[in-house]
């Protein structure tokens, strides 16, 4: 036993459950076991792995105000936030793989050019890495620990989960919901600590880390797993910017623009963060954003669209872009109104990329509005990040608004909409630049957490290979007469003619069906010989 870590409501400051710390040697037992249950696992077909998942569903859908309860209690947000970004998406992403997991991860037979490899096939199969740890956090704790492990398990890994020391007891949630599975034992365990237990995980040496995070916490993640070394992925911070053009449906885009920035009080990794507005229509927009954000409302009450901040460390990043945009010349729709947990939601415009909210990560509920003069000018504006997660473009001309998404360094992106885009399962889930690496969700996602193994069969009987000793000059004039035969200039018959004899020491290598081939590509060249 090292200590011990109390869990902390976020609606009302009570102390939950106290949880004891993970020690090293714990960690390493468990690793250790997850590694020889999770061979066995990788060992059986998919659609198994599957259909011992498949109960979650059932399962979730029964216990559905129980873990919604749990959750609000671990995070502060609103109920239905918790339906929408928390359960909606696990469910969505388990349906997915039930339908198309086989099929995703079958292997894959390769084209086999048959003058270099006759009577061979070849072929891609994927293979499971074997411990994948999944160290999540406190943000979407629900969602961002089950949707990776979930895909884990599917590709046939193990699992160890670290969640943040802010969402014990949803990670004790999630091993009620997983116990009531017929899952071998040991298939997924849970290690309980702060960062040092997440170093700890690391050098137990899984065979896979899945971090969701900041940025740099993230770069300390791949520093340690680096060691080792043990491949990761990385789902880091974002700076998400939100591109309304003129033409656009604009009371569609204001209210989009609230959920976008102020849902779950901004601590999404996908808020927008950053609204770029065309000059024709800038004050306008403004004025709608700030009507719109003062009918916001706040709390837990019956009628209710923000709850708390999970963490009140996080308003002091909140406050400081706050007062730094403030002295440096933005206005600002209203004073920070924090009321215990909850934060009031402001816009903020006549900022400029010089000030701190348009350049690091806020996770708060302010948005930004800044103006800009030409489709040219909004796709520099949005790329001026050293973040690249989501996107969305916003325009009545779809066409102009995809031309401007498909220019914007992110690894997402969408047209009129907004965060919805990543709740669709069976597209890949990721960042570029400081938002990370590797993706999760839909086909891509799941094939990330295996790894591609290159198989080649041969059939043949011949006793010798062209390739094989003993090497000779005359092999060497042979093997470089093949070369160009194969890719030099000219139409076939003239690669064939200047390269007739060397092509002749290949006769036996070749298949039944490849010499008839042969046999008639002779007789082509005959007849242009005598025509």
């Amino acid at each position: 036993m090292t200590g011990q870590l109390s869990a902390i409501s976020a609606l009302n400051e009570q102390r939950l459950k106290t949880y004891p710390i993970s020690s090293r040697a714990e960690i390493s037992a468990a690793i250790a076991s997850a590694r020889r249950v999770g061979a066995i696992w990788a060992q059986t077909d998919v659609k198994h792995r599957v259909k011992q998942l498949a109960p979650l569903e059932s399962v979730i859908l029964a216990e559905i105000d129980h873990i919604t309860d749990v959750i609000m209690a671990a995070t502060g947000k609103v109920k239905t936030e918790v339906l929408l970004g928390e359960i909606y998406p696990v469910l969505a992403l388990l349906r997915y793989y039930q339908k198309n997991a086989a099929r995703i991860l079958a292997p894959c037979p390769v084209q086999t050019p048959p003058l270099l490899f006759p009577q061979a096939s070849a072929e891609i199969e994927r293979r499971a890495y074997g411990v994948a740890a999944i160290i999540s956090p406190w943000n979407f704790p629900f969602q961002l620990t089950l949707s990776p492990l979930l895909t884990a398990l599917i590709s046939g890994n193990a699992g160890m989960v670290k969640m943040s020391e802010l969402s014990l007891p949803v990670g004790e949630l999630i091993m009620h919901l997983l116990a009531r599975l017929a899952l071998p034992d040991g298939l997924v365990q849970q290690v309980i600590g702060l960062a040092a237990t997440g170093e700890h995980l690391i050098d137990a040496r899984p065979d896979l880390v899945f971090f969701t995070g900041g940025v740099s916490a993230g770069r300390a993640v791949m520093a340690r797993a680096a060691q080792h070394p043990i491949p990761v992925i990385l789902e880091l911070g974002g700076k998400d910017a939100m591109l309304v053009f003129a033409e656009a449906n604009l009371e569609r885009a204001a209210k989009a623009a609230m959920y976008g920035a102020f849902s779950n009080s901004g601590q999404v990794c996908v808020s927008v963060e950053r609204c770029y507005v065309e000059a024709g229509c800038y004050l306008e927009f403004v004025g709608m954003l700030k009507d719109a954000a003062a009918n916001v409302t706040v709390g837990h009450d019956a009628i209710g669209d923000l709850g708390g901040l999970t963490t009140l460390k996080q308003f002091a990043v909140i406050e400081a872009h706050y007062q730094d945009a403030l002295a440096k010349g933005a206005q600002a729709s209203s004073p920070l109104r924090l009321q215990g947990r909850y934060l009031h939601p402001v816009v903020l415009w006549n900022v400029t990329h010089e000030m701190r909210i348009m350049r690091e990560e806020t996770f708060g509920p302010l948005l930004p509005v800044m103006a800009f003069d030409s489709e040219q000018h909004a796709v520099d504006l949005a790329n001026d990040s050293d973040y690249g997660l989501n996107a969305s473009v916003w325009s009545r001309d779809i066409n102009k608004a995809e031309r401007v998404a498909r220019q914007l360094q992110v690894g997402n992106w969408a047209v009129n909409d907004v965060i919805k885009n990543i709740g669709h399962a069976g597209l890949p889930f990721g960042g570029v630049k400081n938002s990370g690496f590797g993706r999760y969700h839909g086909a891509e996602g799941l094939r990330q957490f295996t790894y591609s193994v290159a198989g080649l069969t041969s059939r043949s009987n011949l006793n010798d290979e062209p390739n094989w000793f003993p090497y000779s000059d005359s092999r060497y004039l042979e093997i470089r007469g093949f070369i160009d035969f194969m890719f030099g200039s000219g139409l076939l018959y003239q690669r064939i003619t200047r390269n007739w004899r060397a092509l002749q020491a290949f006769r036996d290598y070749a298949s039944l069906n490849l010499r008839q081939h042969w046999h008639n590509l002779l007789i082509l060249i005959f007849k242009k010989s005598i025509g």
